[in-house]
């Protein structure tokens, strides 16, 4: 059971990741400090620093938050499914799940907003393609296990994860040129570009 000093920190780290969340979707990422974020949950910087290594880490923190969960869904995923059924199946369930996941500490909107804010400012674009590979890596650690391969030997797992990868940024370029964030018409389009990811890689693109 969660104890309450548990709970103390929780809603400690929540309120701090939502006001950085705030501050970046409407003040902008590279004018709002660290003190800033503490100020406006009247903390110090210090206890800033327990919860969030700098505020990079904070403005990648709900991306984390819903990458794990992918994780889970994939590891959940049923053994007879296809890799990149299952990773498919995986994110779509996950969007179904996002609101419950990021709504406990922001509005959707917000969370929505911040991959505007990470595609527009270097040096969280960065670390964000960082995160990424690291989770490509890991996604395909599980997809291994599940189809009883050695990762290292076959490069199946990989190159599934990359390309799968490679669709997801592809769809998340395309959220953030959008003037509305309208969850089910970006659940659509990722949709749209995993159906169509295998035709393109496998068919003719010429009408004539």
């Amino acid at each position: 059971m969660e104890t309450l000093r548990e709970r103390k920190k929780q809603r400690t780290r929540d309120a701090l990741l939502r006001s950085a969340v705030e501050l970046f979707t409407t003040r902008g990422y590279e004018r709002t400090t660290v003190d800033d974020i503490a100020a406006a949950v009247d903390v110090s910087q210090r206890t800033f620093f327990r919860y969030f290594a700098g505020k990079d880490e904070a403005a990648l923190a709900l991306h984390d938050l819903v990458t794990e969960r992918f994780i889970e869904a994939v590891r959940a995923r049923p053994a007879h499914e296809a890799p990149m059924e299952a990773l498919r199946r995986a994110v779509l369930g996950s969007w179904d799940t996002l609101n419950e996941i990021v709504e406990e500490v922001v509005p959707l909107e917000w969370f929505l907003r911040m991959y505007r804010v990470i595609e527009e400012t270097p040096v969280l674009l960065a670390a964000h393609l960082r995160h990424s590979e690291e989770t490509e890596e890991t996604i395909a650690r599980v997809l291994a296990e599940r189809e009883g391969l050695d990762m290292d030997a076959d490069p199946r797992p990989r190159l599934a994860v990359a390309v799968f990868g490679a669709v997801m940024r592809v769809t998340e370029r395309q959220w953030t040129r959008r003037e509305d964030f309208d969850l089910e018409a970006m659940r659509e389009l990722t949709i749209t570009y995993l159906e169509q990811a295998g035709p393109a890689l496998t068919d003719s693109w010429r009408t004539h």
